[in-house]
């Protein structure tokens, strides 16, 4: 695969992930890492061809929900998903926790692209949306460019130190979806 190809499925892959959830960035950036650390692409261009597409898209994620977002809670599905008292509560949540949660939300797969849409539709301020992803994601996707490269170098080690990684961050997302969701029923029954 020439180095070309290479930063286009691992960039397209890293701007699909705020779209489409279910595709992991983070496997993207590690075969792109991983490639580098083999000499067939350059670290530097991998982690720019992902950090900037993921950006990028979380970036446009937050604006689309930031101008449209509220209107979809006002439609009968919307209605059924959230009830404006949660979503008070969520704004509320953003008001005082947004900066951090929207930095940490970075590390966690499956809230990496969440969060964003509950920005915007929180009307959270840009600056405090997007300076918080991006430093986040360079140093998370910073980090996964080093392991990659390390990995085409010693593979062996390098996934069975991510493997448990990922299980331990991926338990530490269905905890907080299972909170979420915990909070979400419980809300949606109490009385208006």
């Amino acid at each position: 695969m020439p180095p070309a190809l290479i930063y286009v499925v691992v960039g397209a892959g890293a701007a699909l992930e705020n779209i489409f959830p279910p595709v992991p960035a983070d496997t993207f950036v590690l075969l792109g890492a991983f490639l580098s650390g083999t000499g067939r692409a350059s670290a530097t261009f991998v982690f720019l061809v992902t950090w900037l597409p993921n950006v990028a898209s979380a970036i446009a994620v937050y604006l689309l929900a930031r101008r449209h977002g509220q209107r979809v809670f006002t439609t009968r599905v919307g209605k059924r998903l959230l009830k404006p008292r949660q979503l008070e509560t969520i704004a509320r949540f953003y008001a005082r926790w947004g900066t951090p949660a929207i930095f940490f939300s970075r590390f966690l797969p499956g809230f990496r692209a969440i969060v964003p849409v509950f920005a915007g539709i929180s009307r959270v301020p840009p600056v405090r949306v997007a300076l918080p992803m991006a430093v986040a994601s360079a140093i998370w996707y910073g980090t996964l460019v080093v392991l990659g490269g390390v990995a085409g170098r010693n593979w062996a080690a390098i996934l069975e130190l991510f493997a448990r990684t990922s299980a331990w961050l991926v338990g530490v997302a269905a905890i907080l979806m299972v909170l979420v969701a915990a909070w979400w029923w419980r809300t949606r029954h109490e009385h208006d």
